[in-house]
């Protein structure tokens, strides 16, 4: 009797103890069922609601024979909560494995799919890892081809490049460079080289379209050396050198550059070479030409360095000749791509030279006012270009500085005609003025804030590290966009004044988590995160969406709101 009683006590003792800690049997807690359908392997792990598993230990692999591959980033996963700042799962989640995944792993052989997990009970107590398994039998079918991932624009282009048919690569790429031409970047080269052509007009003989065309090819091979130069080296060594060449003290040098040309154009002095070394260089350039005292070397340079200081941020085209370059290492290839580019991109200028050269009027005293032009036009480039360091403010003050005194000096000139056009000077400079008073942000709409709802503008969250950015990732629930930016780039302010302020768009991203990263500074940190994506410049834009990259909406360069809606409308 006395057993029976002592056996009695202690079952109650255990009920007590178990009634307190609540804890359940691990068959209690984490029911599972795996079953074979006509396309998967279907994993559903139901959990107790006081359950819960980490999203982090969600493993799924296969062997086969005496391999083993493990497929989790391959699979799609419920979307984790937060619980203790872990990413867990709660309730019922179903995986499933598709079966033409493990037929193009195994090669149609059978197999051993392994689901592993491991999860605590919110009251405290953390259950062993556990893994379930099923015998796959191989249905010995045809292994269909895996899908095409899709590309962004600039990962279609680096395939266009490895595809190896040369032809086609450096014929896609000239019109690659025919579409860059129409970009807003290029366009303070037209001016740059028109002044140049009326320069070389000088000295009593007239500018024919064979000397107009002449100049122009020097022009833009000069330039389409330079990008090639650059591309080459920054695929090759990871730098990127127009970000190098946007340093302040670079964009001064270069701005004084142009001021200094501008009040040589206005005749307050001649900027050449010495004669002796301008008759060399004409005997060396153009013998037959050597009568002009004018050489071609002052061409060649001012094309290079337009083509890096004056040149366009890296679109699409750029981006994969370089993405190309930095993962093959055939530089010789995708430099023959960007010099062919830049042809395609310098087409109009050898236009423009060919024209300005045939039907320019023969030299006289109007070629004094035509170099005054064009001398504002130089200030002008000065201006676009301190634009990318100095406050928007000041770089209202000095547009409408340039504007109004322009229309104050033809007002001079006393024609008619001139009255007319220093009219309309005088009238933009006060708008410019009404734009620094008005506190106007953007420099193509100064009334932004007199007419109309002024613009609001998306609110980033600065990334500065690879680190700190894979932390958001990791914890975001929502989906994210990754912006690049730098005070440089023209194409970034475009998209901040006219993509990213538009209605639609801020409409279309208000759910999103939205991250941009600062590359002005062209830091250590900058390029790892610019290498992190395979970016060698700004504008780039990168989306995550269930923490997973979406490679085949990356967006490079400019793109306005319309076609940058259609592009994430692919995916959200």
């Amino acid at each position: 009797m006395i057993y029976k009683r002592l056996l009695i006590i202690l079952l109650l003792l255990s009920s007590m103890l178990n009634a307190g800690n609540s804890f359940l049997m691990p068959d209690q807690a984490f029911k599972t069922n795996i079953e074979t359908t006509k396309e998967n392997v279907e994993f559903t792990l139901t959990l107790d609601e006081s359950i819960y598993i980490y999203d982090e230990q969600l493993e799924i692999s296969i062997a086969y024979g005496k391999e083993s591959t493990e497929i989790t980033d391959k699979l799609v996963f419920p979307i984790p909560e937060i619980y203790h700042e872990t990413n867990v799962h709660f309730g019922t989640l179903t995986i499933k494995v598709p079966k033409i995944l493990i037929q193009q792993i195994t090669n149609n052989s059978d197999a051993v799919v392994e689901f592993n997990f491991q999860g605590c009970s919110k009251a405290g107590l953390c259950y062993q890892p556990m893994t379930k398994t099923i015998e796959y039998k191989s249905e010995k079918i045809a292994v269909a081809q895996p899908a095409k991932e899709k590309k962004s624009e600039s990962g279609t282009i680096a395939d266009t490049l490895a595809s190896g048919d040369v032809a086609l690569i450096l014929i896609t790429f000239f019109g690659f460079g025919l579409l860059l031409a129409l970009t807003p970047c290029v366009f303070p080269m037209i001016p740059i080289l028109s002044s140049i052509i009326v320069s070389h007009s000088g000295g009593g003989k007239d500018m024919t379209a064979k000397r107009g065309l002449y100049l122009s090819i020097i022009y833009v091979l000069a330039m389409s050396v330079a990008y090639t130069i650059a591309g080459v080296i920054a695929g090759l060594f990871g730098a990127n050198l127009q970000a190098a060449l946007q340093n302040p003290i670079v964009l001064v040098i270069f701005s004084g550059v142009f001021v200094a040309l501008a009040f040589s154009m206005f005749g307050y002095y001649e900027l050449s070479l010495p004669s002796t070394w301008q008759t060399k260089i004409d005997k060396l350039t153009l013998k037959e030409d050597e009568e002009s005292g004018h050489g071609v070397l002052g061409v060649a340079i001012m094309g290079f360095l337009s083509a890096l200081i004056v040149g366009p941020c890296v679109a699409p085209p750029l981006a994969g000749a370089l993405v190309y370059i930095g993962g093959t290492g055939d530089a010789l290839l995708g430099g023959a791509a960007l010099f062919v580019m830049s042809i395609g991109m310098g087409l109009p200028l050898l236009l423009v030279g060919a024209g300005a050269g045939k039907y320019m009027p023969k030299p006289g005293g109007w070629m004094d006012n035509v170099s005054k032009v064009f001398g504002v036009v130089m200030l002008g480039v000065a201006i676009w270009m301190l634009e990318r360091i100095i406050p928007i403010g000041f770089t209202f003050i000095l547009w409408s500085l340039l504007f109004f005194g322009s229309g104050l000096y033809l007002f001079r000139l006393g024609n008619y005609i001139s009255k007319v056009i220093a009219s309309l000077l005088l009238i933009i400079g006060i708008i410019f003025g009404i734009g620094v008073a008005t506190k106007a942000t953007n420099i193509l709409d100064p009334l932004e804030n007199v007419f109309g709802d002024k613009k609001t503008h998306l609110e980033f969250k600065r990334v500065h590290t690879v680190k700190e950015l894979d932390d958001i990732i990791s914890n975001s629930t929502k989906p994210i966009m990754l912006d690049f930016y730098a005070d440089w780039c023209i194409s970034c302010k475009e998209l901040e004044h006219n993509t990213f302020s538009n209605k639609e768009v801020q409409n279309k991203l208000k759910d999103f988590i939205l991250l941009q990263v600062d590359t002005t500074a062209n830091s250590d940190d900058d390029k790892a995160l610019l290498k992190r994506f395979n970016l060698f410049g700004p504008p780039g834009i990168i989306f995550w969406k269930n923490k997973k990259e979406l490679k085949n909406i990356t967006i490079i360069g400019y793109k306005d709101p319309k076609e940058f809606l259609n592009i994430i409308g692919k995916e959200f």
